[in-house]
């Protein structure tokens, strides 16, 4: 009896090559990009908190230095990052994280 390879254990084994070429995809899009600083932080924080100025402030300077802004594009402290390259008229790249527990698991298995 051989040994026979069912049609998720098939979808399974390749799954790992499409992460990979969304890696790789993801790389060559940005290889293009600078200098650049990566600016992650809490989506949580209002523009009314002192350390959303900072961040502004400090993605402004950064701009105005030559550095390209990369954040997660999202609300709180990527927002400020994003305002500050900006106002010094840099890049401001968003790059959208989505995590496990955004998705409905359901619709993603077979």
């Amino acid at each position: 009896m051989g040994y026979e390879i069912n049609e998720l254990a098939k979808e399974e084994s390749w799954r790992m090559f499409r992460i990979i070429g969304e890696l790789v995809e993801g790389f060559d899009k940005l290889s293009g990009i600078e200098p650049a600083v990566t600016i992650y932080g809490s989506a949580q924080l209002q523009p009314d908190n002192e350390l959303y100025a900072q961040t502004e402030e400090i993605a402004r300077r950064l701009g105005e230095m030559g550095f390209s802004i990369i954040t997660g594009g999202g609300p709180g402290v990527m927002e400020a990052a994003n305002k500050g390259a900006f106002k010094a008229g840099a890049a401001s790249i968003g790059l959208e994280l989505l995590y496990y527990y955004q998705f409905n698991l359901k619709q993603l298995r077979p």
